[in-house]
């Protein structure tokens, strides 16, 4: 069934068009006219920009949100952090972990993400045992995909140990812990669930070099099969110094030294990177996932994003911990803390560019390569785009428009489509009533078990 789609304005790889339709079949953009008139069957909307991959999200800790924000009885940082977001993980059940992550998915769509890229590592039962199907969590996320419409590359996270040099794990981490073996089979596993449904992919995701050796690290690359690699690298100091005490280098050098780090790896955070290391990532042609709302909410710092992007360096964009889903919000965060580091205005766009129209194609073209799916609109590219409410700005041209969407609060979404199929309906999810009755359910167990 061929679906048809026509705007007033279209942001296509090319750039600003109007007057733009759409043919889509089979969760594809079939063909792109513009400067066209609209056909008597065609779904009419005003602005149309391409929908946004989130590059990294562990579903289960949008539970936490509001949870974590009271102020310990000495200095918290993000290892006390971490403490209650293990207690946390130990709570769920499968079906909680589903219903969880519904929900979250639904909040992308409603925010203009489209494809996630999910960075799973709660696999086990409470005990740390593993459950008879080894793929009992990541099926539950798979299905929350399913129900939602999310695209979805899943992300299954190879985690070993406690810390550098190979320390044995925590009681509270035995939800996360396989052998390079049972690894392996959670690889598999994922493969034959995810790989069948439209748009699924599956890549690897050895958790951070404090938590696999390097000999771990060299055997789980043999399970890759072209898919994408993710690590968080670099997201601490104390992350930094300690790789340094045991690995006799900074984390960014010593994997771009001791790993075979390309196109399809994507570094999560890179906070603390010095010059080489940028110039290094960049040269790799590697993604830089970053997650400002959860690297501000953490206390993490920020990338130095002007020098990276002038080397030809690309990022991705991601929603992380989930304490708020918003892609605006996300890369306004990613300017405003440049701004405020450089204390300079319209940081990232390059002269006599936009702002916003940066942000967002920079978020999209390296969301795309990160998760090996979504990208620019063009012919032969998947179905899956945001079309704006532009209701309170009528008097804006498209730029502006977008830039209003970026940094101000009078835009909204008021459609999104994903692989063809129309998700989101004047800013509300399809299915958004049923998601949340059975999330604020679970919610209430959950707390219960939490306490």
């Amino acid at each position: 069934m061929v679906t048809s789609v026509f705007a007033n304005s279209a942001l296509l790889e090319t750039g600003w068009a109007r007057s733009v339709r759409f043919e889509l079949a089979d969760g594809f953009i079939q063909s792109i006219q513009t400067d066209t008139q609209p056909h008597p069957a065609d779904e009419r909307h005003d602005i149309v920009v391409p929908g946004t991959p989130n590059v990294h999200s562990h579903a289960f800790q949008r539970a936490m949100a509001g949870l974590a924000e009271t102020r310990g009885p000495t200095h918290d940082s993000f290892w006390s952090w971490r403490t209650v977001m293990y207690r946390f993980a130990l709570a769920f059940r499968p079906e909680q972990l589903e219903a969880v992550a519904a929900q979250l998915y639904m909040e992308m769509l409603e925010a203009g993400f489209t494809r996630v890229g999910e960075f799973h590592y709660l696999h086990h039962d409470q005990d740390g045992r593993p459950y008879a199907n080894i793929a009992e969590h990541a099926e539950r996320v798979a299905a929350a995909s399913a129900a939602t419409g999310i695209a979805l590359t899943l992300l299954p996270v190879f985690y070993a140990h406690s810390g550098f040099g190979g320390a044995a794990p925590s009681a509270q981490q035995r939800r996360f812990i396989n052998s390079v073996d049972s690894y392996g089979r959670l690889v598999a596993a994922c493969r034959s669930t995810v790989e069948a449904m439209p748009g699924g992919r599956v890549g690897l995701a050895p958790h951070s070099l404090r938590a696999a050796t390097p000999e771990e690290l060299t055997e789980i690359l043999a399970f890759k099969e072209g898919g994408p690699v993710h690590i968080h690298i670099s997201e601490q100091v104390k992350e930094v110094e300690e790789c340094v005490a045991k690995l006799g280098a900074r984390p960014v050098a010593w994997l771009l030294t001791n790993a075979p780090v390309d196109h399809d790896w994507t570094l999560v955070h890179a906070t603390h990177v010095d010059e080489q290391e940028i110039s290094d990532i960049a040269r790799a042609r590697a993604v830089v996932g970053l997650c400002p709302i959860t690297e501000a909410n953490l206390g993490d710092g920020i990338f130095p994003v002007p020098p990276f992007l002038k080397q030809g360096g690309r990022f991705g964009i991601g929603s992380d911990s989930n304490i708020s889903i918003s892609l605006t919000q996300e890369l306004r965060l990613l300017e405003y803390g440049q701004r405020l580091e450089l204390r300079s205005r319209n940081i990232i766009a390059d002269a006599g560019q936009s702002t916003g129209e940066r942000l967002l194609t920079e978020a999209v073209s390296g969301g795309a390569q990160s998760i090996h799916g979504g990208g620019a609109l063009k012919a032969g590219q998947e179905a899956s785009f945001v079309s704006l409410d532009t209701g309170a700005v009528p008097y804006l041209a498209p730029q502006a428009v977008l830039d209003h969407w970026m940094f101000g609060d009078g835009v909204g979404i008021d459609s999104v489509w994903v692989l063809g199929k129309k998700r989101v309906s004047q800013g509300r999810h399809v299915d958004r009533d049923r998601i949340s009755a059975q999330y604020r359910r679970t919610m209430k167990d959950l707390l219960h078990a939490f306490a």
